[in-house]
């Protein structure tokens, strides 16, 4: 299961250590971070899904992983860095300049197809790690972070479209 994801590339993170580096590495810069996991969805959907997406000629600058309960503290950590968004595993955020533009929970992730999956983070590689926007990129299940806030929404809060 981890080597699955590192197999492609993929930098795993194994220490609190680890991810505070990863993160400190974003300015300027884009990266994937998946919170890998040993259930059937990750396993038949999130990580085949990662592996399609990098076919596109539009990838983030670097791809890290943590692995949910099996590196707690490197998972806590990457989870500190997303106040505001539910833990879930698995689960795929694309981070720029270290804030998330782009999520796939658990509840985007489970039930669908690793292709539609594919489609979701290809679309978001597009949008947000080319030179330029990429003009009408459609989601079929994904949400992308939204910077304001709700005035009912505490200032902590990121809110999920």
């Amino acid at each position: 299961m981890r080597a699955e994801l590192s197999a492609f590339g993929v930098k795993e993170l194994r220490t609190s250590q680890d991810v505070d580096q990863a993160f400190a590495d974003t300015d300027g810069k884009t990266m994937l971070l998946i919170v890998n996991s040993v259930c059937g969805c990750a396993a038949a959907n999130a990580r085949p899904a990662v592996r399609m997406s990098l076919q596109s000629p539009t990838q983030p600058d670097s791809m890290v992983t943590v692995f949910a309960g099996q590196d707690m503290d490197a998972t806590a950590t990457a989870r500190q860095y997303l106040a505001g968004i539910p833990p879930s595993s698995p689960f795929m955020a694309l981070l720029k300049d270290g804030d998330p533009v782009f999520v796939l929970e658990r509840r985007n992730i489970e039930g669908r197809s690793a292709s539609a999956i594919a489609t979701d983070l290809v679309g978001a590689y597009q949008k947000f790690c080319g030179k330029g926007e990429v003009m009408g990129v459609e989601s079929t299940g994904s949400e992308t972070i939204e910077s304001g806030n709700s005035e009912d929404m505490p200032s902590t809060f990121r809110s999920i479209l």
